[in-house]
């Protein structure tokens, strides 16, 4: 064997190493955590800043790299090509398509591709200075070669110059949030709470406020005396107080402000003003989304609100708590009374409350009923049957059933569901 042939196969071996180094970087840059490398370079790391710029325009990066990429390898196919004829003849192309393929692929890249994903931040810190002092150097040709793509693109109808993401910000977030609960890397609390908190702008007030018929109204026109006595007995922090109807909403009664009046001397409750301690009501719209209501309460430093629809009727009302519990979950206090809205049947099932939401059933059993049509399981049903169900009457939608076990007048209050059993 020649010299000449000893270097035409050492700069072979350095070629592929080349693309393999190549191949890797591109893994490594594009499969890292993007905000784990923003974090790192807010954070003043000289090389996550630099790893940052090049994702900031992943056309240019990729570019860069692909032309390297191609470079070395058909260099490399072309020594080999010509080695191997030397050798065998006109038989050494074949021989080197097989064995430039091998290479190729093995060793410039699934090796270095493998060895990038199983580490990519890491990798794509240490070989951001190279690609990017690279793409330096061959940027005149990357401009070139995307602008001969684009017109050839432009050619066929396709305009590359708006190119949006396909998925937004939120839709991406749950992605990662799915992955990472399929791995096993976060609890199902967490992955609940971490949705809820996305999906606070599509939420509307109107699906987690407590009905009308849940509230709890005190008449302001009876003796002061009745009023602190049905307040103090409900033990809840603040009541709305109507005059005449009970839509004529004329302010709102807070606990701690009847506490106030008896500490400075008011002992006798019948001479209570309670007019001059009651604050003024404010109402919201049943259409705001939680987001918006959740930002009125910090701005207006109040957490209870009266919900109106677009006449003006009073619907319910929502308080910041309320806003909490569908992110972390039902808050309860010493004063709260312990109920059991959902409970697992022995025989198989689950027995509901009509007014429990969908998505805190979605939520605890991971039914994945819609939520589009109606915000309590009761709606549902109904949106189901097309009707008011009566006791004993049974549904299918979706693979799951829903058998009436309650009613009160229209309302319907139990709701026995069961679900298919799933294959082993």
């Amino acid at each position: 064997m020649t010299t000449a042939q000893i270097i035409t196969i050492a700069a072979i071996a350095l070629l592929l190493a080349v693309s393999g180094f190549f191949s890797g970087s591109e893994t490594a840059l594009t499969a890292s955590s993007r905000a784990r490398i923003k974090r790192l370079a807010q954070a003043g790391q000289k090389r996550a800043k630099l790893v940052d710029r090049l994702l900031g325009n992943k056309e240019r990066m990729i570019g860069g790299i692909l032309l390297g990429n191609n470079l070395v390898n058909i260099l490399a196919s072309a020594l080999a090509t010509g080695l191997l004829i030397s050798f065998f003849g006109d038989e050494g192309v074949a021989i080197a398509t097989v064995i430039m393929t091998f290479l190729v692929l093995v060793f410039a890249e699934v090796l270095p591709k493998t060895l990038a994903i199983s580490n990519p931040d890491k990798m794509a810190l240490s070989v951001a200075p190279v690609i990017d002092f690279f793409i330096k150097i061959f940027s005149p040709v990357v401009m070139a070669v995307q602008k001969i793509v684009a017109t050839t693109l432009k050619l066929f109808g396709v305009d590359t110059s708006n190119v949006e993401y396909i998925l937004s910000s939120h839709e991406e977030i749950r992605g990662t949030i799915d992955i990472h609960m399929e791995e096993g890397r976060i609890l199902k609390a967490h992955k609940d709470m971490l949705e809820s908190i996305l999906d606070l702008d599509e939420t509307l007030v109107e699906e987690v406020m407590i009905h009308r018929k849940s509230m709890v109204l005190l008449n302001i026109d009876n003796p002061p005396v009745e009023i602190v006595d049905r307040a103090v007995a409900k033990a809840f922090s603040r009541y709305p107080l109507y005059q005449g109807n009970q839509e004529n909403i004329v302010g709102v009664l807070h606990t701690k402000d009847i506490l106030k009046a008896a500490s400075e001397g008011a002992q006798d409750f019948a001479a209570l003003d309670i007019k001059k301690i009651m604050t003024k009501p404010w109402f919201v719209p049943e259409t705001s989304s939680l987001r918006e209501q959740l930002d009125a309460f910090l701005k207006r430093r109040t957490h209870f609100a009266l919900v109106v629809d677009e006449y003006g009727a009073l619907m319910g009302l929502i308080t910041l708590e309320d806003i909490l519990e569908e992110i972390v979950g039902d808050i309860r206090d010493e004063h709260d009374i312990k109920t059991k809205a959902t409970r697992r049947l022995k025989g198989g099932g689950i027995m509901v409350n009509g007014n429990v939401t969908i998505r805190d059933l979605n939520r605890e059993y991971d039914l994945g009923l819609p939520d589009e049509e109606a915000a309590t399981i009761a709606g549902l049903v109904i949106y189901i049957a097309e009707i008011i169900p009566f006791v004993g009457q049974t549904f299918s939608y979706h693979g799951i059933k829903f058998e009436v076990r309650g009613r009160r007048k229209n309302q319907i209050t139990k709701i026995k569901i069961t679900t298919p059993k799933k294959k082993p």
